[in-house]
């Protein structure tokens, strides 16, 4: 699975001012098994209090075998004085439009609607601070503090998983403007087969994402920020 994953909690809209950016546009390179696979785009918009977030992924070279068409991830939702709150989660492939996925996020009835191929399925139990999987990503830039150990439920396209995280010194990491000092989120696992996710944010940038690993069934997938444009 290409898109990553990561972080938590929102609870209400409200009147004070959120924080976070007000657009951005982020491109990281794509690599599978150190071998560079294609480049990931992520747009951010805010207009008032809603959000639209997209991701694009495309591969190129001598792999784009694995993905011929495009991946599309989108999330819509509601930015708080707590982070960002997910309403609507879609995940689309180019090659394979009948396989449009869309989690629906119903706060009050705390529950999820899922749309897969025709059938229809609600999921009881959404927990406060629930993210989807893309939103949880950048969930980072919107939080007010970072804990150093927490868990978020995260919800995917057609399923919803609980994670757990803790936080650790990442290093220093070359981006676009410049080495930047991070700190890394990593998934602790419970299971062989679970997958690995591993985050990298820089505190002196707002906590962007700078990188993304994922591993699973023996493959891994990482994404390094290359271009970054950030404003409000």
């Amino acid at each position: 699975m290409i898109r990553l994953l990561v972080l938590a909690t929102a609870l209400f809209a409200g009147a004070a001012h959120a924080a976070g950016p007000a657009q951005m546009n982020l491109v990281y390179d794509l690599y599978r098994n150190g071998i560079k696979l294609g480049q990931v785009t992520d747009t951010f918009t805010r207009s008032g209090t809603r959000y639209t977030l997209t991701s694009e992924t495309r591969a190129t070279g001598p792999l784009k075998m694995l993905w011929p068409g495009n991946i599309r991830l989108e999330s819509t939702g509601v930015v708080t004085p707590q982070g960002l709150r997910p309403l609507q989660f879609r995940h689309a492939r180019s090659d394979a439009p009948h396989k449009l996925a869309t989690a629906r996020l119903d706060w009050k009835q705390r529950s999820i609607t899922y749309e897969y191929k025709g059938a229809t399925r609600r999921v009881d139990g959404l927990q406060p601070g629930a993210q989807d999987q893309l939103s949880q990503l950048y969930q980072f830039m919107f939080v007010p503090s970072l804990p150093g150990d927490y868990s978020v439920q995260v919800v995917s396209g057609r399923d919803l998983n609980d994670y757990h995280y803790v936080r650790s010194e990442g290093g220093a990491i070359q981006t676009p403007v410049g080495a930047l000092a991070t700190q890394r989120f990593q998934r602790i696992t419970q299971k062989p087969d679970e997958k690995a996710i591993t985050v990298w944010v820089a505190p002196a940038r707002n906590n962007l994402p700078v990188q993304i690993r994922v591993s699973e069934d023996g493959v891994t997938v990482e994404q390094r920020l290359v271009r970054a444009s950030v404003r409000g």
